[in-house]
C-alpha cells in the first residue's frame, strides 16, 4: 500500500477545544489501528515560553515576532513531511495546532506577504500545503460560560476572543477545505463533528454519531479477532480529587504501539446544568504527578478495549480484569438491531445510561 500522508490545521480562537480534539484525535487514530499522528505544537507559544521572546514591550515589535514565528514553522513543517515519509506507518496523520495563517491575524495583509517573501515563499505555495483547515470557533461565541474552562490563565476578554476569532477565519478564508465547526449545539457534539469533517478528508466514512451500551455475556475475544479482525488497547482510568463538586478530575494511561499515551480530563456541570469535559494530552511526567492526587476512596479502572465493524458499524467491548463473565458492549449510531450484531454476542440487557455502569461507578464498586 502507498503510504498516505494528510496535513490538517487545527485553528481558532482562544478556548475554542483544540487541545481537546487533539486528544481525541491521537485516541481515534491509534497505532494498533496503522496509523502514525504527527502533532506540531503551537510555534509562538513556545516561543514565548521557552525563549522568553515575543511582542512584549522592550522586546519586540509584532510584525518582527512574526519572522521568527514564520521561520520556525516552516523548519517545524519541513521536519514533519521527512518524519511522515520516515515512519512505517503508512497511513499518516500531520496536525498543525495553529500553523502560518494564523500569524496573518496579528499583521497587514501586506505585512503577511511581505514575511512570507523573505523566505522564498508566497500564500498560495503554503496554502497549497495543507490538505484541510478546521477552525473550531472560540467558547466566546455561542458557549460563553465555558470561556474559562481548562485553562483559568486566560487573558483574553470574550469581547477580545470573539475579535481573534474573527480575524483567523478571515487569515484562513482562501483555503479550499476550510471548515468551520461552531458551538450550536453541545462541546461533545462540537468535537464529533471535527473528527467526523477529518474523515471526510481522508476520505474514510464517517462513524454514526451517539452510542448505545449494553451488558454482554463474555465473547470468545479469539473468534472476535479472527473473524472480526477486533483489535485491543490496554488501558488505566485513575480518578483524581477534587475541592469542585462540580468538576470531576481524571488521568488515563492508553497503549499505543510499543508505548503509551497519557491524557488528563475535567468533567464541568455549569450553572445551566449543561456537561463540558476538556482533556489534554499529558506526558509521562504529569502524569505520574497526577498519580499522587489519587482519590483513594475510587481504583483504577483497568481494562482492555477492543474495536471492530459488523454490519458496517462501529463496535466496542470493554474487557475488565475484574470481570470473568461479563463484559460491556458499545454500538455506534443508535439502539442495535439484533440480527446485525456478530452472532458471537450475548446482550444481557441495556445499560445505556445506567449509573451503576458508568467508569466512576466501576471504580468504586469493580463489579459488573
Amino acid at each position: 500500500m502507498a503510504k498516505k500522508i494528510t496535513r490538517i490545521v487545527l485553528t481558532g480562537g482562544p478556548a475554542a477545544g483544540k487541545t481537546t480534539l487533539i486528544s481525541r484525535i491521537l485516541k481515534e487514530f491509534n497505532q494498533e489501528e496503522g496509523w502514525k499522528v504527527i502533532i506540531i505544537p503551537e510555534t509562538a507559544t513556545e516561543l514565548i515560553s521557552g525563549f522568553g521572546i515575543g511582542p512584549f514591550p522592550g522586546c519586540m515589535s509584532m510584525l518582527e515576532f512574526q519572522y521568527f514565528v514564520i521561520d520556525d514553522q516552516l523548519h517545524k513543517e519541513r521536519l514533519a513531511l521527512r518524519a511522515a515519509e520516515t515512519v512505517p506507518e503508512e497511513k499518516v496523520l500531520i496536525v498543525y495546532d495553529r500553523a502560518l495563517f494564523d500569524d496573518k491575524a496579528y499583521i497587514s495583509d501586506e505585512e503577511f506577504r511581505t514575511v512570507l517573501a523573505h523566505f522564498g515563499k508566497t500564500e498560495e505555495e503554503m496554502l497549497a500545503g495543507y490538505d484541510a483547515v478546521l477552525h473550531l470557533v472560540s467558547c466566546a461565541k455561542g458557549a460563553e460560560f465555558a470561556y474559562n474552562y481548562g485553562n483559568a490563565a486566560r487573558y483574553e476578554t470574550v469581547e477580545q476572543a470573539r475579535a481573534i476569532d474573527d480575524r483567523t477565519i478571515r487569515a484562513w478564508s482562501a483555503h479550499p477545505s476550510l471548515h468551520i465547526i461552531d458551538n450550536s449545539v453541545d462541546f461533545e457534539d462540537k468535537i464529533n463533528r471535527a473528527i467526523a469533517a477529518i474523515y471526510r478528508v481522508l476520505g474514510q466514512e464517517v462513524p454514526e454519531a451517539g452510542k448505545s451500551k449494553y451488558l454482554i455475556a463474555m465473547p470468545s475475544i479469539e473468534t472476535l479477532a479472527e473473524k472480526y479482525g477486533a483489535i485491543p488497547t490496554e488501558m488505566m482510568q485513575t480518578y483524581l480529587t477534587s475541592v469542585n463538586p462540580l468538576a470531576e478530575r481524571r488521568v488515563r494511561q492508553q497503549r499505543n504501539g510499543r508505548g503509551y499515551l497519557y491524557f488528563y480530563t475535567e468533567k464541568r456541570i455549569g450553572e445551566d446544568g449543561k456537561r463540558w469535559v476538556t482533556e489534554r494530552p499529558i506526558s509521562e511526567k504529569e502524569y505520574i504527578g497526577y498519580l499522587m492526587e489519587s482519590d483513594l476512596t475510587l481504583r483504577a479502572v483497568r481494562k482492555t478495549k477492543y474495536r471492530f465493524h459488523c454490519a458496517g458499524r462501529a463496535m466496542e467491548i470493554d474487557v475488565y480484569p475484574f470481570s470473568a463473565e461479563r463484559a460491556i458492549l458499545f454500538v455506534y449510531g443508535g439502539g442495535h438491531d439484533g440480527a446485525a450484531l456478530p452472532e458471537e454476542l450475548t446482550v444481557l440487557r441495556d445499560v445505556t445510561g445506567d449509573p451503576d455502569y458508568k467508569n466512576r461507578r466501576l471504580a468504586a464498586t469493580q463489579v459488573l
